[in-house]
């Protein structure tokens, strides 16, 4: 064994001096060198033994006065009985006329030592109580104690049945126990009195003791033989019971309450504190035992022996676990007869177990201890039950009930003295282990269920305190912002060490192989026991009882499938712990609020009662000047809260986390598209939220920061809600509902608040307008929320998110407004003026875009500004159409009004271009911008072009500003780009092409005089015609455009060969003519296709009903077309004919021209013969046009040199 320098173990650590004020050492450090243990090697059976000093209050040791022979320890020493800091209380004790071991010493150490408590530790007892265990099987004496169990560490006290019963006849108190004990166990029971043998060996003990101190002082009086007498005989019926048998007492409200606190009655009263590893078990030891220095070595046990009377093997384990526990090497034993002193005698530690007459086996006392252990740990499985471990005198029998159950069975199950401490130490245990910061989440469970079980012992009208302190942490427990991980197989919540397990679960009955103990069959008397030894030797069997160590259900934290679940798990907590605040203020009829006659208001209200948007302004600027008051720190409670009682403090952080809770489910409910549920839930969150403002003292940045979460939230249902408007009566439906459970939670709220503060922002109108207006009003609460402190820049993601919601509900009203606009637009007569309302309309609308597009530019959000720059371009072609109606449609100009708003919509939309910068920002955003933008232009162009302004302008300046506009809106129309928009911009380019093209040859045939000027348009009109026929080519859904682009070409030919002088020239133009002719055959190939879908459709339709048509083709223009296709080609032919004829009398004949002729002849002659032909079908003459131009192109109708 090694050397112990033990003189630092006994130095009190600073200000250790008054109890109440422990210094406690942490886990890892030790007090001194000794504290590292030893392990001891006894004959040859080794037994591992470490023990590490917690806590000392001796003071520094001094050696021993070793007595002369022939001292009369009879007579007192004049210190005697004086408090002596040496002893300690050891001298009193040990004499047995002051307090005895307590009935709840282990909860004064575990309250002291509370880290340890729960899970590094197996056992917490007065080593006395150890001891007696340890030697059960050697003892006949009577053994009763009561085991509690908190997590998986089991607390032993003495339960002194005499004292208890005593009690009883007094108080009441534990009749029922006293009742069970004399029906079961002794049915004679009766109060067995020590005899004056056992007085004189205690008092001659404590004289030893004292004489044994190194001088000490000035001697007091010493009391008179009677009064020893009288204070030693009394049988401590006043004073020790007091001390013993603590009242029920007060505890600390929060989580944050200092747990080292002692608690009244509850206190560690032991010199020492060691934790004791004996082989594998931990124990955490409370031993008052004195040691002195002054042996071989520096710290010796003092023992007093009578010669005449050998050491017996009780005696020796005593010793021996005494010095194991304190760590201590050798014994100094003081031999003496009749109180005379004889001798000393000096005895290691080790060689205890083998002195004479008491021989015993370390290992057999190592086999005990796991024995007991596993006996205990396997039947104590209730946590905050109260067990008894119960063995007659002269008995073998060991016995253990459960005290808790037998107790409910009585009127009163709050009577056992026992339950009080238990519940405070599971709480205290639970706050433990919540507030170390790095506890990993799979101790929840355990934490869970050291709450249930506190709550499950305590009286809720008795200790509201602790139940709605237990409930808020158990409310803590459940994570509702984490992200759904709980399917997941490797989720840490099950992860729990086996030492938890679940007050839900049933004992499960203990099956050890050998069968040594079970619940006995005999009904008459072991019914009532959990367990029972049969036998003591059983416990010197080695490992008799380790299969049943690891019996232990466990307890997971339970598995919240969906959020939903786990919300309404918090709120449930919530509640219980408002139940048990409220209880404690005041009873329900003393107060103001929530009078039960007065429903609690939850339909939404009239829109007549609101006022609209008007009203919505006075009720935010209400809220906003509430929100200033708030930095003040206002308090109006209308319970009658003391502000700072644990009332107040523990209604707050129930509040808060229950308005967390509903706000969690509002946001489920909104992902679930449960809008009506959503809104309900918000409405529960920012009631919760009112009412803390009005009980809150001093805001938190953090709680300021959650009431602009809600809002946004708030904002996001209701704009959803308006934006649902279908299914308006399931969601009016869902907002009505309500729990019991939120309804009491709210009857809980109203003892504080009206709840009104936020009732603007929660109602559910049927109105769109309304809807829209109040999810614009959380925003900008939301917003302003941020304002108030430093929250901006704390949050800048949440502020951003704000501000774009802001954004979007702001276009979302100008949408709103600017269709209304254009609804009343198409409803007003053609001839009538702009209305005012339209007017007020246009403002609304552009003032919201207008505060989006700042909104957005101030997060630089380029896209969502580019897209309300678009809206706002749009209300302005709005505003331009409206100007168009007034006047007289037959005398219609194109008005400066028009042309001021759509150049102010041009303007937007460039703006709008300039914010994305380029097309790589948001392509999707650019090509609708570029594509609004074209529109525009092409607007501006074809209402000049169709409604010349020709009252304001010359026809030259419209002509050239039709010309800038289609060119402008032709560079913003992307033919090549391959989107679902290239159809589109296809036909528009062909359009603006074929209208330009009209425009040039429209002022060829109306001008006169400059040349240059009508080379100049010759050349365009060409250009353009070209270019919109082959646009429309590549078109498969536009004949009817690609026909009268080619016929227009025909006649623009037609026209320039007016002015031709010379055959040759006016043959050139025909062949060119008929060349354009020849290229339409593609159009009526298409119509063609048409014609045989819509022949064909009527049996298809009889088989397929549902069948998809395309668009179909406007029958009566493909005949307008198809005339005077028939006419102009006819002409053609004829022209050609005649011009062939007359240049082949003049000149010789050519080859070439005389096919040509022959084929022209041929294809007029069928052409003259069909058109006479009255009753032929559409069909047949396309049918027949395509046949003519096919041989036309085959026969060369026209010459090699074609005009393009």
């Amino acid at each position: 064994m090694a050397d112990s320098k033990e003189a630092g173990a006994e130095a009190p650590p600073a200000g250790a001096a008054a109890r109440g004020g422990l210094s406690l050492l942490s886990q890892g450090e030790s007090e001194e060198p000794s504290a590292q243990g030893s392990a001891l090697f006894l004959g040859g059976n080794e037994v591992k033994s470490r023990a590490v000093v917690k806590y000392s209050s001796a003071p520094p040791r001094t050696a021993f006065a070793r007595l002369e022979e022939k001292t009369d320890l009879k007579l007192p020493p004049a210190n005697w009985l004086r408090e002596s800091a040496k002893l300690g209380p050891a001298g009193t004790t040990i004499l047995g006329n002051s307090r005895k071991s307590k009935p709840f010493s282990s909860f004064g150490m575990a309250y002291d030592f509370i880290d340890s408590v729960g899970n590094d530790v197996d056992v917490v007892s007065d080593s006395e109580n150890i001891k007696k265990l340890l030697k059960i099987p050697y003892s006949k004496s009577h053994v009763s104690m009561a085991v509690h169990r908190i997590g998986r560490t089991l607390l032993l006290d003495e339960l002194d049945i005499q004292e208890l019963f005593m009690r009883s006849s007094q108080t009441g108190d534990w009749t029922w126990l006293k009742e069970f004990y004399q029906r079961l166990i002794d049915q004679k029971w009766q109060r067995k009195k020590k005899s004056k043998e056992h007085w004189y060996q205690k008092a001659i003990l404590s004289k030893f003791l004292y004489y044994s101190i190194n001088g000490d002082g000035a001697a007091q009086p010493v009391p008179s033989a009677t009064e020893q007498q009288e204070s030693s005989s009394s049988d401590q019926t006043n004073d020790s019971d007091e001390a013993s048998w603590p009242a029920p007492f007060e505890m600390p409200s929060s989580v944050s309450e200092d747990p080292s606190a002692s608690s009244q009655g509850l206190k560690n009263d032991f010199v020492r504190n060691i934790l004791w590893t004996f082989e594998d078990i931990h124990m955490l030891v409370g031993s008052n035992m004195p040691i002195f220095g002054g042996g071989r070595y520096p710290a010796v046990s003092l023992r007093l022996r009578d010669n005449n009377k050998p050491i017996n093997v009780l005696t020796g384990i005593d010793y021996w676990l005494d010095n194991l526990i304190c760590n201590v090497p050798e014994l100094v034993m003081c031999f003496h007869v009749n109180g005379i002193v004889q001798k000393y005698e000096m005895i290691k530690t080790e060689e205890i177990p083998n002195l004479e007459n008491s021989n015993f086996s370390t290992k057999v006392i190592k086999d005990i201890a796991q024995n007991i252990l596993s006996f205990l740990k396997s039947n104590c499985t209730k946590e905050g039950h109260t067990y008894w471990l119960f063995k007659a005198s002269g008995s073998d029998i060991v016995k253990l009930y459960d005290l808790t159950t037998l107790c409910e069975e009585t009127e009163d199950k709050y009577q056992n003295p026992f339950t009080m401490p238990v519940a405070i130490l599971l709480y205290k245990v639970a706050c433990n282990m919540m507030m170390k910061k790095n506890q990993n989440k799979k101790h929840y469970g355990t934490v869970r269920t050291l709450l249930l079980n506190c709550v499950k012992l305590l009286d809720k009208s008795r200790h509201p305190q602790i139940i709605a302190s237990a409930n808020y942490m158990l409310s803590e427990l459940f994570q509702l912002d984490e992200p759904k991980k709980e399917e997941s197989s490797e989720s840490p919540l099950n992860e729990n060490s086996d030492e938890s397990y679940s007050e839900e679960e049933e004992e499960m009955p203990d099956s050890d192989e050998n069968g040594s103990y079970s619940t006995s069959s005999d009904p008459s008397d072991d019914s009532k026991a959990v367990a029972i030894i049969k036998s003591v030797g059983e416990l010197s069997v080695p490992e008799k009882y380790k299969s049943i160590h690891q019996i232990r259900p466990s307890c997971a934290f339970p598995v919240c499938h969906d959020t939903e679940e786990r919300c309404r798990l918090v709120l449930s907590y919530v509640l219980e712990g408002l139940k048990s605040v409220d209880s404690s203020i005041k009873k329900e009829s003393d107060l103001p609020a929530a009078d039960p006659n007065t429903p609690i208001p939850l339909k939404y209200e009239d829109e007549s009662t609101r006022g609209g948007p008007e009203g919505l302004e006075k009720q935010m600027a209400l809220f906003l000047d509430k929100m200033g008051s708030l930095q003040k720190g206002n308090y109006s409670s209308q319970s009658g809260m003391i502000p700072g009682s644990w009332q107040h403090k523990m209604k707050l952080q129930l509040i808060l986390k229950s308005s967390k809770a509903y706000y969690v489910l509002s946001d489920a409910a909104m992902s679930l598209q449960k809008y009506g549920r959503a809104l309900r839930y918000i409405k529960l969150a920012l009631q919760s939220h009112d009412t803390y403002c009005c009980l809150c003292t001093n805001m938190l940045s953090e709680v300021l920061l959650f009431l602009s979460q809600y809002l946004t939230l708030c904002g996001d249902i209701q704009l959803m809600l308006a934006q649902n408007a279908s299914n308006r009566a399931a969601h009016l439906e869902e907002f009505n509902y309500q729990t019991k459970e939120d309804q009491e939670i709210l009857h809980s709220l109203h003892r504080e608040s009206s709840c009104q503060g936020f009732a603007w922002a929660t109602d559910l109108s049927t109105d769109l307008e309304s809807q829209l207006s109040v999810s614009c009003k959380c925003y900008e609460a939301a917003n302003e929320i941020l304002q108030f402190s430093d929250l901006k820049s704390q949050n800048p993601e949440h502020y951003v998110q704000v501000l774009k919601r802001m954004g979007n509900v702001r276009n979302e009203i100008g949408v709103f407004y600017m269709n209304q606009a254009a609804a009343l637009q198409s409803e007003r007569l053609v001839n009538k003026t702009v209305s005012t309302a339209e007017q007020q309309l246009w403002k609304k609308s552009f003032s919201c875009f207008e505060k989006g597009i700042h909104n957005f530019e101030s997060i630089d959000d380029a896209t969502n500004a580019a897209l309300l720059l678009c809206n706002t371009g749009r209300l302005m072609r709005i505003c331009a159409q409206a100007h168009c109606g007034a006047g007289d449609e037959f005398k219609r100009e194109f008005s400066p009004e028009e042309g001021l708003y759509y150049n102010k919509a041009v303007d937007y939309y460039l703006k709008a271009l300039r914010s994305l910068g380029t097309r790589d920002i948001h392509p999707a955003v650019w090509d609708s911008v570029n594509w609004e933008l074209s529109t525009t232009y092409f607007t501006m162009a074809t209402l000049q072009q169709d409604y010349a302004p020709l009252s304001r302008k010359a026809q030259e300046q419209i002509e050239k500003e039709v010309s800038e506009a289609m060119m402008k809106s032709l560079k913003y129309c992307d033919v090549d780009l391959a989107s679902a928009r290239q159809p589109l911009c296809q036909y528009r380019a062909a359009t603006i092409h074929h209208r330009l093209a009209s425009m040039y040859h429209s002022c060829l045939r109306n001008q006169v005089g400059d040349e240059q000027l009508r080379k100049q348009h010759r050349v365009l009109a060409d250009l353009h015609y070209s270019k919109a026929g082959k646009l429309f080519q590549l078109l498969k859904d536009a004949p009817c455009e690609l026909l009268r682009v080619q016929l227009e070409r025909v006649a623009f030919a037609e026209f320039q060969m007016t002015s031709q002088n010379s055959n040759v020239g006016k043959l050139k133009t025909l062949s060119g003519a008929l060349d354009i002719m020849v290229r339409t055959k593609h159009a009526f190939q298409l119509i063609r296709k048409e014609l045989v879908e819509e022949f064909e459709q009527p049996k298809s339709e009889e088989t397929l009903p549902a069948a998809d048509s395309s668009p179909s083709l406007n029958r009566e223009e493909v005949t307008k077309l198809l005339s005077i296709f028939e006419s102009r080609l006819s002409f053609l032919l004829l022209q050609s004919i005649k011009l062939l004829s007359s240049t082949r009398k003049k000149t010789s004949s050519n080859l070439d021209e005389d096919v040509v002729l022959k084929t022209n002849k041929q294809i007029y002659s069928q052409l003259l013969r069909a058109t006479a032909n009255k009753n032929a079908s559409l069909l047949e003459r396309v049918d027949l046009l395509i046949h003519l131009l096919d041989q036309l192109a085959r026969g060369g109708g026209g010459s090699s040199a074609v005009v393009q």
